[in-house]
């Protein structure tokens, strides 16, 4: 047989198998009833960590255990994204937390500055939003490939011995299920003069359907 005819099946074979694939083996992007949250192709599962949170008790995979949790990653030095989106979802915290469900829904602001964000300030910061909310943070090594994990990031810009640098940061919500695997996000609306960051409204529509799923 022609190799040109035969190389040309097997492309045609592959071409379809991954059709195929797309269509019936890859898990679904999203349910129809949920309108606004991304779903991860299929549950990541939280690798082993250690944080400690803003009570100065240890903070870690299995404190996201049997809760439904958003993730936000900032610090508390962040001028505009971090303390908007928090004020945010402290607005609709009261319908957040009686969503019924067997497991209670929470807030986590993950620091990704702990050069700053000791302690006391972690404590201040998310108590000023509201003292229900969770914070944590811990050493570079432990956050980055925590960060990752939850399909985030964040860089350090400019001189860190200067007390004005900055921190570059995802801006999306994550949300992690009671087997503390993460299994989407809310990404930030990108409007032309506003400042980007996920609606919380959006995320109020959708986590009575998201929790329902489960």
């Amino acid at each position: 047989m022609n190799q040109k005819y035969v190389v040309g099946i097997i492309a045609l074979v592959a071409l379809v198998a991954g059709i195929v694939g797309a269509l019936y083996i890859a898990p679904p992007q999203s349910s129809p009833a949920v309108k606004y949250f991304q779903y991860y192709p299929e549950p990541r599962d939280i690798a082993p960590f250690s944080l400690t949170n803003s009570h100065g008790q240890p903070f870690t995979r299995e404190s996201l255990q049997n809760a439904w949790t958003l993730v936000f990653v900032g610090y508390t030095y962040c001028p505009d994204v971090c303390p908007t989106t928090m004020a945010s979802l402290n607005k609709v915290w009261g319908e957040l937390s009686s969503i019924t469900s067997d497991h209670p829904v929470k807030v986590l602001f993950l620091s990704v500055d702990p050069k700053r964000d000791n302690i006391q300030r972690l404590n201040s910061y998310v108590g000023f939003f509201n003292k229900e909310f969770q914070a944590a943070t811990g050493p570079h090594t432990v956050l980055f490939p925590l960060v990752r994990n939850l399909g985030l990031m964040y860089a350090l810009t400019g001189d860190t011995e200067k007390p004005d640098y900055l921190v570059d940061h995802s801006a999306s919500v994550v949300l992690i299920n009671p087997d503390a695997q993460v299994v989407g996000r809310f990404k930030p609306i990108m409007e032309p003069g506003k400042l980007a960051i996920s609606d919380s409204e959006q995320i109020l529509a959708d986590m009575p359907e998201i929790v329902s799923l489960h």
